[in-house]
């Protein structure tokens, strides 16, 4: 997730006498979001860090399975790591380190088990790393890399490499937080109040990017103009009185949704990526695994069960790929 705020310079204050680019390279140099871990939905209140504190009980076994243990444990600290729990496809477990054990002895727990135990920010930490470390394979942190990043945004070489960013114009400057924001490849991208930091041709720029963005886009914004430039359809909400109840009116073209899922998507695997050190790497190639005949018979019911209740739709959330 992106997220430009509404004073958009925040972003960039402490770092005026950076380059943009040397910026993006401190922001993203250990492969996370340095200004995604400070937000204040990822720092633990106090509260909070009260609860993680809070021993609970837990279960082991010894490595020859023979004999099971239990014992009063506190979380310490998070690895970083995170894998899918067997048996599952989406659900996660994290790696945890205790207090008073050894570092070597670690455990996986379950996500929703972590979240009682008060790690739900850090578990976001967590995920915003992991998605920093794909993005990073993706597109190596060098300085050539993000020099063409820049100037995709729009902002040239000689502002963008050889220009401090105190000595660039406040349009310059936005675009710079745009360029550190979207760098990791962000599925949704939040904009707080754009129309506060954009002049009128940069916005018809960002609106045009918008319609072509193939992630989410949540705006928050009360410039009706903008907002109907690049939201097909609008709900409006009056809101309930003594007297009369709330009230929902929709705007625009409904059935924009109908059409986009008409459109036909194609997804690509990657074949080869170029890492840091210019090194072309071969990715390899997902291969697809045979459906037992007791998976296909599942497979079969969730598909019925699916049609039944209207959900279903060919091409999304692995419908096409699980039916191979």
């Amino acid at each position: 997730v992106a997220y430009v705020a509404q004073h958009a310079f925040h972003h960039i204050e402490n770092h005026l006498e950076k380059t943009p680019n040397q910026y993006i390279q401190w922001r993203y140099e250990y492969g996370d979001d340095k200004e995604a871990l400070v937000k204040d939905t990822m720092v633990a209140t106090d509260e909070e860090l009260k609860v993680m504190k809070e021993p609970f009980e837990y279960r082991w076994k010894s490595e020859d399975g023979l004999k099971e243990y239990k014992e009063k444990v506190v979380i310490r600290s998070l690895t970083g790591h995170r894998r899918v729990a067997k048996g599952t496809k989406n659900d996660y477990e994290y790696e945890v380190k205790f207090e008073n054990k050894p570092s070597t002895f670690t455990a996986w727990l379950a996500l929703d088990k972590l979240e009682k135990l008060g790690w739900g920010k850090e578990l976001k930490k967590v995920d915003e790393k992991v998605a920093s470390r794909s993005a990073a394979f993706q597109t190596p942190l060098t300085s050539s890399n993000v020099e063409k990043h820049l100037e995709n945004i729009g902002l040239d070489r000689e502002y963008g490499t050889h220009c401090r960013i105190g000595q660039l114009s406040g349009g310059q400057k936005v675009k710079v937080v745009l360029a550190a924001a979207m760098w990791n490849h962000p599925h949704i991208v939040i904009l707080d109040e754009p129309t506060n930091y954009l002049d009128r041709e940069s916005l018809g720029a960002l609106a045009g990017a918008i319609k072509t963005f193939e992630g989410g886009v949540v705006v928050i914004s009360h410039n009706s103009e903008f907002t109907s430039a690049v939201c097909p359809e609008t709900w409006v909400m009056t809101p309930a009185t003594d007297t009369e109840p709330g009230r929902l009116d929709c705007k625009g073209d409904a059935e924009w949704m109908k059409e986009a899922m008409k459109e036909k998507v194609e997804i690509k695997q990657i074949e080869e990526m170029v890492d840091a050190f210019g090194n072309t790497v071969k990715v390899e190639q997902k291969k697809k695994k045979a459906l037992s005949r007791a998976d296909k018979k599942k497979l079969e019911r969730k598909r019925a069960a699916q049609k039944r209740n209207g959900e279903y739709v060919p091409g999304m959330n692995g419908s096409d790929e699980d039916d191979e």
